[in-house]
């Protein structure tokens, strides 16, 4: 399919200079795209997607400030210095956006996790399993994705720890971001068939058992952390639940219809007051939307794809494909506002992520504050805690940059540069093109 769908949008054609004076207009060719004397870029850009959770969302006209690695300032050119010794690299008409952050991904290594031992297996990390520079990670790069939570598969109700990691970094100390980057709950569906089959009061029960316990687990350090009590004897299997109970990492939740995402919500939010969002959220898992937004769960939805017949085991859009495959509108029109998209792949292709906050725009979800561009950056990374080092255009934060054609949910757009951490990774106009 993806050699079938035709980009529009022309190659970018990168200009760097470097600079002795304080405005674009005074500069002197140099190495396209790469870090100047000084170890700083400039990127200038007709659009400059910012997009924070709260105030200006654009910049157009703008300048983009690169310096070791971190974005150092975004403004418009006329009014943003751009330091003696800057490369400067001239994005033209296209877009400069952060990059995309995918919380659902199978494709950072290998299927090499042994993830259905017990029914719960919280022990378990993903993270013995990555592999720098994967193939399909490098096609996800192609289509401006830059970080993933990559996480055990759905076949029990806790399937272990994902890890999150940069998608185009050369060794596994580099990718990391957080590890663990998450917690893997599945309820309903995939488990339920685990073994000689299990129930869903079973599997309640026996999901309630372990966050009981880990939750405890937690606690008894948090005591011992403020001098009460006798240090606990450490627990591998539980340890993840310390990072949770700190609101350091959240439970990504695979769960999908209204019944099961509702207990989502009350059992693990309110009942255990363990922080968690919803993953997938799909068929009418809507119906929950504004109870989940009361309780502080995210929505981050998926995979969605398009109405074809080789595709129908994935599509699940039955008699009702506006609202199936419009889920994620259902969560908007429910109230609910921190809403995210995900691949989970490969059943979606990693480079396709942008096309799923398309398919929520076709369906009918609202952009007017470029609220499917955030479901692809601030959202997720704010989601999973890792919004301080990326999901936005902001100083401080990691240079995860993209030079993009127009608006990344239009399928007609196309990633022409992708910067991590101020590294230019991946350039079609002197690379083969991959997505």
């Amino acid at each position: 399919m993806r050699d079938t769908m035709k980009k529009i949008g022309s190659l970018l054609v990168a200009v760097a200079i470097a600079t002795t004076g304080a405005s674009a207009s005074e500069v002197v060719p140099a190495t396209p795209g790469e870090p100047g004397a000084e170890g700083g870029l400039a990127i200038l850009t007709k659009k400059a997607l910012c997009v924070p959770l709260e105030g200006p969302q654009v910049v157009n006209n703008a300048v983009v400030l690169i310096r070791d690695g971190k974005i150092e300032a975004v403004g418009p050119k006329s009014k943003t210095e751009i330091p003696a010794g800057y490369a400067v690299f001239d994005a033209g008409e296209n877009w400069v956006m952060p990059g995309m952050v995918d919380l659902h991904c199978h494709v950072a290594g290998t299927f090499d996790l042994n993830d259905m031992v017990y029914l719960t297996n919280p022990g378990i990390r993903a993270s013995t399993a990555v592999v720098p520079e994967y193939g399909a990670l490098k096609r996800g790069v192609a289509g401006g994705v830059t970080s993933v939570l990559f996480i055990p598969g759905s076949g029990t109700n806790v399937g272990g720890q994902g890890v999150l990691v940069k998608t185009a970094l050369p060794t596994y100390e580099e990718m990391e971001i957080k590890n663990p980057g998450s917690m893997k709950l599945a309820q309903a569906g995939n488990p339920e068939r685990f073994m000689f089959g299990v129930g869903r009061s079973f599997m309640n029960y026996n999901t309630r058992n372990t966050f009981r316990r880990g939750v405890a687990y937690a606690k008894r350090w948090e005591a011992y952390e403020r001098g009460e009590g006798e240090r606990p004897e450490k627990d591998i299997q539980f340890e993840v639940f310390r990072s949770l109970m700190a609101d350091e990492i959240r439970v990504s939740t695979h769960t999908q219809i209204y019944q099961v995402v509702n207990m989502t919500i009350r059992m693990i939010a309110k009942e255990m007051g363990v922080p968690v969002f919803i993953d997938h959220g799909t068929f009418d898992g809507w119906r929950a939307g504004d109870i989940a937004y009361e309780a502080g769960v995210n929505a981050i939805l998926g995979p969605r794809n398009i109405d074809v017949p080789t595709a129908s085991f994935i599509n699940w859009s039955g008699s009702n494909p506006e609202r199936i495959q419009g889920v994620a509108a259902g969560y908007q029109q429910m109230g609910h506002k921190m809403i995210g998209f995900n691949t989970d792949s490969p059943v979606i292709p990693q480079e396709e992520l942008q096309l799923q906050a398309g398919i929520g725009m076709r369906y009918g979800f609202d952009d007017t504050n470029l609220e499917a561009v955030r479901g692809l950056t601030i959202i997720p990374a704010t989601t999973a805690r890792i919004h301080k080092r990326v999901g936005s255009l902001e100083p401080g934060k990691d240079a995860d940059v993209l030079i993009i054609t127009g608006h990344p949910a239009d399928p007609r757009s196309s990633v022409e540069t992708v910067f991590i951490e101020g590294q230019k990774v991946y350039d079609p106009a002197v690379q083969r093109r991959r997505w």
